[in-house]
């Protein structure tokens, strides 16, 4: 007797689905604040956030050297956390 391993049923194939679409959204959204916290803060907004000091430095430089970094590590917790509470949801979890 063979199974066919691609027929699933219905209702596993619409939980895949949706866990993938919350999955993606996650993802596009913390891509969002790395690009506005990497590329607007240290390149676009550079000028208007040179206008405010941290410690003698002004922010858009502190932006473009460290602040952008500690946003990535700080997404990074963020992203695990999200999907750990994801996979919980969808009965995925390790």
């Amino acid at each position: 007797m063979e199974e066919n391993i691609t027929s699933e049923k219905p209702d596993e194939s619409n939980r895949r689905q949706e866990y993938w679409r919350r999955n993606v959204k996650i993802m596009l959204g913390l891509l969002v604040v790395w690009f506005l916290v990497s590329f607007g803060c240290g390149i676009l907004f550079v000028e208007q956030l040179n206008k405010i000091q941290i410690g003698g430095f002004k922010l858009g430089f502190w932006f473009a050297q460290q602040g952008a970094i500690y946003v990535f590590v700080v997404l990074i917790f963020v992203y695990v956390r999200l999907m750990n509470k994801l996979d919980r949801e969808f009965g995925v979890e390790e």
